[in-house]
């Protein structure tokens, strides 16, 4: 289903228009398009923020009506108030639908791993979004891993994604999505084993240094009393 939203042209440019622009439930915006050309207009709050809330969010490929003009576009940039977050202004970029497009999508982990199952360890996602190229047709919502088959201390990363037919990512196919690690509490008490196997060993030598110094000893009295 194509998303379409109604736009007018925006006349005043300054502060004290977007201020009436906002107070009237609209927003600022601004279409780029391949040449340095760009458009200001004034575009729906509600209808925005239904798109940014969807699924696939500022990845998703909508139209823009204004007068007799219908353009594909997508978001490019987007300001907010950094106090109420309240949306300020908004960026579009317009598609050409017969052109590839580079965007980042979010990863989406399924199954549960081998390690956190029945080895004690826990899944740490330390990539959450990759870039891929595709035609704006094919973007995907999200991007599916299956993390079932890990074990504890292994690892999964870009490489072991299969991308949807059409979608070619784009990240380094070494970066590391997830890894089943152990929890921190049994990381440090693994460590404190070790050390005190490693005083262990330090401390033999020293009771065997102990040691021969006593039997020295004992050989050197019965000599004395000899004298």
């Amino acid at each position: 289903m194509t998303i379409t939203i109604k736009a007018q042209k925006r006349e005043g440019l300054g502060k004290n228009a977007c201020r009436r622009l906002r107070s009237s439930g609209r927003v600022p915006a601004v279409i780029y398009g391949e040449s340095a050309d760009s458009l200001p207009l004034a575009v729906d709050k509600k209808e925005l923020l239904a798109i940014l809330k969807s699924e696939s969010g500022e990845n998703t490929l909508f139209k823009v009506g204004f007068d007799s003009e219908l353009l594909d576009v997508m978001i490019k940039d987007l300001q907010t108030d950094p106090v109420t977050d309240d949306l300020l202004h908004v960026d579009l970029i317009r598609i050409s639908m017969d052109k590839a497009l580079r965007v980042s999508v979010s990863v989406l982990l399924k199954g549960e791993p081998v390690g956190v199952k029945a080895e004690g360890g826990f899944v740490d996602f330390i990539t959450r979004q990759l870039d891929i190229e595709c035609l704006p047709k094919d973007i995907p919502e999200s991007l599916e891993l299956d993390i079932s088959s890990l074990h504890l201390h292994q690892a999964a990363k870009a490489s072991d994604l299969v991308p949807p037919e059409g979608v070619k990512v784009i990240s380094d196919p070494g970066t590391v999505l997830v890894l089943i690690a152990l929890p921190k509490e049994e990381v440090a008490k693994k460590a404190e084993e070790e050390e005190a196997e490693v005083v262990g060993e330090e401390a033999e030598p020293e009771v065997i240094k102990k040691e021969r110094a006593e039997k020295e000893k004992e050989k050197e009295e019965p000599e004395k009393k000899k004298e």
